[in-house]
């Protein structure tokens, strides 16, 4: 797997037509979210470079985060039916459409921001990223749940 930044033109543009690909009955091929789900979980995802959800450091990220942090922008993809942390955890029942739209408009807030506007927030398990590395490692989670869904 080639690893993409999220803050480049051409990958913001081919993650927003790979959203636009789902639709309410979409099945997933692993996991146990529904695809709105998955939608509202990349949303949450999205908002801690963003600065809109500040989150404490993780007591383990703390001890053991440097030794896995590279994993979260590296070529490897991966691996199904990881562990999620309960800050983002979906459980609820959601409305696709709103979901969508909301996780849209999040991404093009991200890729807006660009470089200068994102990253001041710590990555709860892993600490400080640069812009780089945000853009980078959102590509990932957004190409790992999409392909989660077919798409």
């Amino acid at each position: 797997m080639k690893i993409k930044n999220l803050l480049e033109e051409p990958v913001h543009a081919s993650v927003l037509e790979r959203i636009n690909k789902l639709t309410p009955a979409t099945p997933g091929f692993w996991g146990k979210m529904t695809v709105s789900q998955m939608l509202a979980h990349c949303k949450e995802a999205f908002k801690v470079p963003l600065s809109e959800k500040p989150l404490p450091r993780l007591f383990m990220g703390r001890m053991m985060g440097w030794m896995f942090k590279k994993q979260l922008y590296n070529e490897k993809e991966w691996k199904q039916n990881l562990p999620t942390a309960s800050n983002f955890k979906i459980k609820d029942k959601r409305d696709f459409a709103t979901e969508k739209n909301e996780l849209i408009q999040l991404i093009n807030q991200f890729y807006e921001a660009g470089p200068q506007g994102i990253g001041k927030s710590p990555h709860p398990m892993f600490g400080e990223y640069t812009s780089e590395q945000w853009g980078l490692s959102m590509w990932k989670h957004i190409d790992h749940h999409l392909r989660q869904f077919g798409v």
